[in-house]
């Protein structure tokens, strides 16, 4: 799996924003706020005007209700992620080109993730605290790792579960890594995770949620990149001659 350019998140420039961080490539947004509008609500246009151009689009009636089944536990699953802080949610979509050992071809795979974004209220403590504390003692967690990222003190761990037989999702294991990043005011922590089957691929995601972390800022980066070009653009254009 290679790794992929990054690309700003669109809600970037959105006011009142908490967190900044950069999507890697091969990762689609989850309109989160659209898809769980009511029916009745102003926002519920966003919804129809997603999805009318699938149902428009699907061949017989029973394939128009499948999809919209297939929202409606969507709804579901993202209620229950809005539930515990869950502010983002991306689908990535990876090419792995595998060596088939039986053969001199390769064989062109796909791998699917789910990251997520969610924001955790804490006890006051300094954030080198609130890092140790994310992960110590957390059941089943390994690989715990500790670092210092430019928005601060960051801890990493993995979890492999496997989905309750009830939820009605494949019984294939899952691989979680989570990177637990302390906002400066000791208030909250962010929760980065991310999550896929390709559990054997656990290093490449790793190193995945790694560079994600590592671009996280809690100020707008772009603020200062701002600063930086008009600085640029006014020592270009020399000192000023009118008067």
């Amino acid at each position: 799996m290679s790794t992929p350019e990054f690309i700003l998140d669109e809600s970037v420039n959105e006011p009142g924003g908490d967190v900044w961080f950069a999507v890697p490539a091969g990762f689609t947004s989850i309109p989160i706020g659209a898809l769980l509008n009511p029916p009745d609500s102003p926002g519920a246009d966003e919804l129809r005007t997603a999805i009318d151009p699938i149902l428009d689009a699907a061949p017989t009636d029973v394939a128009r209700q499948l999809f919209l089944t297939q929202i409606a536990f969507s709804q579901q699953l993202l209620a229950a992620l809005v539930e515990v802080g869950t502010t983002h949610c991306s689908i990535g979509l990876h090419r792995d080109d595998v060596s088939d050992s039986k053969s001199d071809e390769s064989i062109a795979t796909h791998l699917f993730s789910l990251f997520t974004l969610s924001w955790r209220d804490i006890a006051t403590a300094a954030p080198a605290v609130t890092a140790a504390r994310a992960v110590a003692g957390a059941e089943g967690h390994t690989d715990i790792e500790y670092l210092e990222l430019p928005c601060g003190p960051a801890s990493f761990s993995e979890l492999v579960r496997a989905p309750n037989a009830e939820s009605g999702l494949p019984q294939e294991p899952i691989l979680q890594i989570f990177a637990h990043l302390p906002h400066p005011d000791g208030k909250r922590l962010v929760v980065l995770t991310l999550g896929t089957t390709a559990v054997s691929r656990r290093a490449e995601y790793r190193s995945l949620l790694h560079q994600i972390a590592e671009n996280v800022s809690f100020e707008n980066p772009l603020l200062e990149a701002e600063a930086i070009n008009r600085a640029a653009d006014k020592a270009t254009a020399g000192p000023d001659r009118s008067g």
